[in-house]
């Protein structure tokens, strides 16, 4: 079983930065989808970026231009770079990852974006 573990967020002011990292218990070399959501207060969790190997990439219109996901297989990590961060961005930010076979949730880091 994969455990994910979420990390980097935090408190930033609107138009900061932050990275989030979600790293993996065991190698996410042959995991072919790994993503980030994420869920407002009150809010349903939603589907923030996807990224396929190391190929394709996917995000949800209002990120994109300012949020990149990557991954480094290497270190069995995932990341997700936010820039010009707006309030909006509030949220609890999960990574997931899809084996074929099963899913995986980290435990979520909470990012604030606030002055």
């Amino acid at each position: 079983q994969v455990q994910l573990a979420e990390s980097g967020g935090g408190l930033v002011q609107p138009g900061g930065s932050l990275r989030l990292s979600c790293a993996a218990s065991e190698s996410i070399g042959s995991i072919n989808s790994m993503a980030w959501y994420r869920q407002a207060p009150g809010k349903q969790r939603e589907w923030v970026a996807t990224i396929i190997r190391n190929i394709v990439t996917n995000y949800v219109d209002s990120v994109k231009g300012r949020f990149t996901i990557s991954r480094d297989n290497a270190k069995n990590t995932l990341y997700l770079q936010m820039n010009s961060l707006k309030p909006e961005d509030t949220a609890v930010y999960y990574c997931w990852a899809n084996t074929g076979v099963v899913q995986y949730w980290g435990q979520g880091t909470q990012v604030t974006v606030s002055s």
